[in-house]
């Protein structure tokens, strides 16, 4: 999953696909690159960061959407917290809802339902503005694991098919190094406890430079981001969400070809 943020403000990308054909190209790129799909969104989520309204998050997702699809086959999700973004989105040609407040907003399970499309349920402790300020967990892996177990109940009951929901263990959302470290390592849980599709996303990500201080910059995570992505994939994830895509291609090739022992 290659990730278009179309935001000024977001941790990595901020500012840099304001430009709609700056996006387009670049999105159009990653899956040259072997992006399966493109992961849009119109609001940053970085810690910290003010909400968008509805109007600028439409503005700035929906031209995207339908100038992509039309240059490109490969299948777009939205992400967004906003139900009326998701159905606008899916209306301009998007197949997934990445929901990092996974369909808590009113009326967001019901318009899941209705739209039929691939949801992702992610865990946040809080909200953007506040989810590192101190974050706590009685057992941060049970815990996750009950919130996703109970928010995929909870879609199904309003008329979301099981094959169409993932799960994210929400790395980097109201999280300590500590604790996205050990949900990484539980990826495997997750898989075996909910019996869902498991999308995992570190890439770029500050606790990165809480092991490399030097890592100041998202830019310079990239070795950190690779090496989380390769353990969340031996573990089974299904999906990694990613800012660099032919580089953690490239990775996942090679290790895909050191694990079947070609030569």
């Amino acid at each position: 999953m290659g990730i278009v943020n179309i935001t000024p403000d977001s941790f990595s990308d901020g500012g840099r696909f304001v430009d709609m054909k700056a996006a387009v190209d670049t999105a159009l790129q990653m899956v040259e690159d072997g992006a399966d799909l493109i992961d849009v969104g119109g609001e940053s989520t970085r810690p910290g960061a003010p909400p968008v309204s509805e109007a600028k998050e439409l503005d700035r997702v929906v031209p995207f959407i339908e100038a992509f699809s039309a240059a490109s086959p490969a299948p777009v999700s939205i992400d967004t917290m906003k139900p009326a973004v998701a159905r606008a989105a899916c209306a301009a040609g998007a197949c997934m809802w990445n929901d990092v407040n996974a369909l808590r907003a009113d009326g967001a399970l019901d318009v899941a339902a209705d739209l039929g499309c691939d949801v992702v349920l992610m865990h946040m402790q809080g909200e953007p503005r506040t989810m590192q300020a101190n974050p706590k967990y009685d057992d941060v892996v049970a815990d996750v694991i009950a919130f996703v177990r109970a928010r995929a109940h909870a879609a199904m009951m309003s008329g979301i098919a099981a094959e169409k929901i993932w799960i994210d263990p929400g790395i980097g959302f109201g999280k300590t190094l500590a604790h996205n470290l050990a949900l990484t390592d539980a990826v495997g849980a997750f898989k075996e406890e909910t019996g869902f599709k498991l999308l995992y996303g570190a890439s770029r990500k500050s606790f990165i430079a809480r092991i490399d201080p030097a890592a100041k910059d998202a830019g310079e995570r990239l070795g950190g981001s690779i090496a989380m992505a390769i353990r969340a994939a031996s573990l089974g994830a299904d999906m990694l969400r990613v800012h660099d895509v032919r580089e953690t291609v490239q990775a996942m090739r090679v290790w895909r070809a050191m694990e079947r022992g070609e030569s």
